[in-house]
């Protein structure tokens, strides 16, 4: 079975009346006789094709995310024909097959197996389009049994339906990690081909690699704004903030482009000014080098060139027309070339193309400090480093939060419950808009996957002894309460 993705280039040649209603990169599963139907019956690929294009519909915006579940479609959709069974057959026919599916992909060959996420991913992808299918009349059973089960959190109980299909996991907060202060700084030091320390690796085998400013500016710049992937992979050089004229401990501002964020949504975070200033210099230095006398043609498969005129911070001419950046989605801006022939991407290649390729150049630098270094440091992803951004800014946040209801406590002689009252700005409500959360419901659902108790805690015992309101003898009332835990 073949998976493609859609373009509308040359439409007006196919004989249409309009405009296919077909979004650009909608993928498209094909049979290999590259047939749709069978003596005038439509083939099940036609009920998968039409649900794909229906998933911006169902809550998927993401182009990202319709290739993940035109894949797991795949995967499932050859599974059956491998066995001869129909994705619209009974439901016994299919339980066997769903069935024979787990064991191939939990113990078959190395190269085939899943672990307990993947496999719940894909299944959650086929059940989606199973109940669809059932709604819309496209078949009559399905290969999944459901459960009703309640889980408990502060705001009382919640029924959910769980698929029995998928694998019990870990808890989220076991499984999601971030990078406390003395790892984040072993990273970043990592990708600039440094030692932990800081030093410059002198040992024989010592890592040679290329773009080394590049890739601890980029690591940098999302430690200390949060951007997701897509969002610094696709940042373009007139949209990097201006570097204040005097180093500042506030953090600059920096409004993002909806075209690139998540969902579409514009928001605006912020960036310090020692990643700001590692970021400018690359621009200036490094990345002036390898685009030195190289000249970007975009990829014909994205589509015609996209030359700029009179650049500035908002927009420029694209083509001869007037187009703010914030309006030109990941594929436009791959296709944009600047004044001097380069592409205006932030992150380049040698050859000056755009590069897209983080999550192994993450991957690789995690490797060789784990294996060079620090046996226990993690395998970093692009979203670890959002993680770490989080954490790092709540707990920020947090400590200037109680250092201001502490000195309210001292001024104006009233409790803490009235001096948290009479603070502004909660930090659960900055963070959810620098993160470009929905509601602060999900920030509280993304930080309940994360160790903040030790925020508040070290922050209030801060904040509490700088203003003279955690003194010896509670620091001695509080340990004897413990000291007795187990007494009566």
């Amino acid at each position: 079975m073949y998976l493609t993705y859609f373009s509308p280039a040359g439409w007006d040649m196919w004989g249409l009346g309009r405009k296919p209603l077909i979004r650009e990169g909608t993928p498209v599963l094909i049979d290999e006789d590259l047939r749709f139907e069978d003596n005038g019956t439509p083939r099940p690929t036609v009920a998968v094709n039409r649900w794909l294009r229906e998933l911006p519909t169902m809550g998927v915006p993401a182009a990202k995310s319709w290739k993940a579940y035109a894949q797991a479609l795949r995967t499932w959709l050859e599974f059956l024909h491998g066995r001869q069974v129909h994705p619209f057959a009974d439901r016994q026919q299919l339980r066997a097959v769903l069935s024979a599916f787990a064991e191939h992909r939990f113990n078959g060959p190395l190269e085939v197996r899943w672990d307990g996420s993947t496999w719940n991913n894909r299944i959650t992808i086929v059940s989606g389009f199973y109940k669809w299918a059932l709604r819309e009349g496209l078949c009559t059973d399905v290969p999944f049994t459901y459960a009703q089960v309640t889980h408990y959190s502060s705001t009382g109980p919640h029924e959910e339906t769980r698929n029995l299909a998928t694998v019990r996991r870990a808890k989220p907060h076991v499984t999601v990690k971030y990078l406390e202060a003395d790892f984040k700084d072993v990273f970043l030091r990592g990708l600039a081909g440094l030692t932990p320390d800081g030093e410059e690796d002198t040992a024989p085998d010592r890592f040679r690699g290329r773009h080394l400013g590049r890739n601890a500016a980029m690591g940098s710049l999302v430690v200390s704004s949060g951007l997701r992937a897509q969002e610094f992979t696709h940042l373009l050089t007139y949209e990097i903030p201006d570097l204040p004229a005097r180093r500042t401990r506030v953090p600059i501002r920096w409004p993002l482009a909806k075209a690139v964020t998540k969902g579409t949504k514009p928001r605006e975070t912020w960036i310090n000014y020692g990643a700001l200033a590692e970021v400018r210099q690359y621009i200036d230095l490094d990345r002036d080098v390898a685009t030195h006398g190289s000249t970007y043609q975009p990829d014909s498969r994205l589509g015609d060139p996209l030359v700029i005129a009179d650049p500035h911070w908002e927009g420029a001419k694209v083509n001869g027309r007037a187009v703010s950046w914030r309006r030109l989605g990941p594929i436009e801006r791959r296709r944009l070339v600047a004044p001097d022939g380069t592409s205006p991407l932030v992150a380049l290649q040698s050859n000056g193309e755009p590069f897209i390729d983080w999550g192994t150049v993450f991957r690789r630098t995690s490797q060789r400090i784990r294996e060079r270094f620090e046996p226990r440091f993690p395998t970093v992803t692009p979203h670890t480093l959002r993680h770490t951004f989080a954490m790092a800014t709540m707990e920020a946040l947090i400590k200037g939060y109680y250092q201001q209801a502490a000195q309210l406590v001292v001024d104006t002689d009233e409790d803490a419950a009235l001096a948290l009252y009479l603070t502004k700005s909660e930090p659960i409500l900055v963070l959810r808009d620098l993160l470009g959360h929905s509601s602060t419901s999900t920030t509280e659902v993304y930080l309940m996957r994360l160790d903040t108790q030790r925020i508040f805690r070290e922050a209030y015992e801060r904040a509490g002894s700088r203003s003279g309101l955690l003194g010896s003898a509670a620091r001695a009332e509080a340990a004897e309460e413990f000291d007795n835990e187990g007494g009566i």
